[in-house]
């Protein structure tokens, strides 16, 4: 089996080299050369096909989906100059809240 111990470190790095690459040797250069929008839709997508397979599919096809939500969530941060890294960074700072006080939290912020 592949050590998965850093494969997000590795996919963010990997992200950011195809960055400015030539859309038809790369899908993810493809991916940026269309812009956020675009990588933000193909998310949408995926992530609608991973409900699918959780409703109705396989477990190998609901990990399929999931990888692939995963995969363009980095794309599309990374298509904002953010990356993986910075979402991982957020759910560290939210360990050990109670996820009912950190919505209440975020609730409150937006209600200023």
């Amino acid at each position: 089996m592949t050590d998965t111990t850093d494969i997000l470190t590795r996919l963010a790095a990997t992200i950011e080299t195809r960055k400015g690459g030539n859309p038809d040797e790369s899908y993810v250069a493809k991916l940026f050369d269309r812009g956020p929008d675009y990588a933000a839709r193909k998310l949408g997508e995926e992530a609608v096909e991973t409900v699918v397979a959780a409703l109705a599919g396989s477990d190998g096809e609901l990990v399929g989906e999931a990888a692939d939500v995963i995969f363009h969530l980095s794309v599309l941060l990374a298509a904002r100059d953010l990356s993986i890294l910075d979402a991982l960074g957020e759910l560290a700072r939210r360990e050990g809240l109670s996820g009912i006080d950190e919505k209440n939290a975020r609730s409150a912020k937006g209600a200023k």
